[in-house]
């Protein structure tokens, strides 16, 4: 079983609060992915973040493949991390750790996703090609995107990381 994980950081220029009460709200996760993923939140963004909510989604990974994607909120420390994983969707594993924290002009998001692609050796063959590639061009996104909407530290450099584990 091969195991890949993302790791990103990036500081914005607002408070904790602002960034928690942003970030926390699965309805916000539409405003930061990219439109051609063709991004549908179903069911259960109504109403604020908490452990065992279950967030239903429809989204495009590909052109021309559609799923369903199913999460679950399993851990929430308020102002500081949360935790969602994949109960149903496009992946084997879907293990997705939000942290964010004060820091000198701001604060900083940390996102840290173990994820497991299925089809077995087909699957580890597409992940360089598609997956990887993919998951830097959303994340690439949501960078860009939430420097639009907060700006940016000045001086500060982000960070994205995919690798096998």
């Amino acid at each position: 079983m091969k195991l890949y994980q993302l790791h990103s950081k990036q500081r914005l220029p607002i408070s904790l609060e602002e960034a928690w009460d942003f970030l926390s709200s699965p309805a916000n996760l539409k405003r930061i992915t990219p439109e051609h993923m063709g991004f549908h939140i179903l069911s259960g963004a109504d109403r604020p973040m908490f452990p065992g909510q279950i967030i239903q989604y429809k989204v495009s990974p590909f052109p021309g493949y559609a799923t369903k994607w199913v999460t679950e909120i399993t851990h929430v420390k308020e102002g500081e991390y949360f935790v969602d994983e994949q109960r149903f969707g496009p992946y084997a594993l879907w293990h997705h750790k939000h942290f964010l924290k004060s820091v000198d002009q701001g604060v900083e998001m940390e996102d840290i996703i173990d994820y497991k692609i299925p089809f077995g050796i087909l699957g580890q063959l597409a992940h360089p090609i598609l997956v990887k590639k993919q998951l830097k061009q959303i994340f690439a996104y949501r960078e860009k995107k939430l420097i639009e909407l907060f700006g940016k530290v000045e001086g500060s450099r982000n960070f994205l990381e995919l690798k096998s584990i």
